[in-house]
């Protein structure tokens, strides 16, 4: 992801993540930490031709990788691109010599739930009310060693992340 990705990104996370999408100055901010010797987030895109289709990232502190987002376009959803992007976060947590990658997942969202337990992903607890508006509840994943590769299984999944 650079600079010029992210007025299409804010579209694409307005429209998945309506109540609570992130700002251009998160994306910003972030960004600002995936460059250079010293980065310590990765993001991508995806694209279909032109148009931006998917996006994700993640940040590593330590030892420990945290999946920030992963988005797909609802008429992208079903087409494998989630695995794409999930593997892709996951090289780039192997890159960062992370040993274990965490994420949050809202609890109503079962597809993003069953991609990630598809790559290895094991529920260790919830946030409570950790989606606003709204007050849903998070649950917490952790994949121990992102340096497996995904089963053949997870390939032509998706999520909505």
């Amino acid at each position: 992801m650079r600079w010029w990705d992210i007025d299409p990104v804010l579209e694409l996370e307005k429209d998945l993540f309506p109540e609570d999408a992130w700002s251009r100055g998160m994306f910003w901010s972030e960004l600002a930490h995936s460059r250079g010797p010293e980065a310590t987030r990765r993001y991508v895109v995806a694209l279909a031709g032109d148009r931006l289709v998917g996006y994700a990232g993640v940040a590593a502190q330590g030892e420990v990788a945290d999946v920030q987002t992963i988005a797909v376009a609802r008429d992208q959803w079903g087409t494998g691109l989630g695995g794409v992007l999930l593997t892709e976060l996951l090289r780039a947590a192997t890159a960062f010599e992370c040993a274990e990658v965490m994420l949050e997942c809202r609890v109503d969202n079962v597809r993003a739930q069953k991609l990630y337990e598809r790559f290895g992903f094991a529920p260790i607890g919830f946030r409570r009310g950790y989606y606003q508006p709204g007050n849903v509840d998070a649950l917490v994943m952790r994949l121990t060693d992102p340096s497996q590769p995904a089963p053949a299984s997870a390939q032509g999944t998706d999520s909505n992340g």
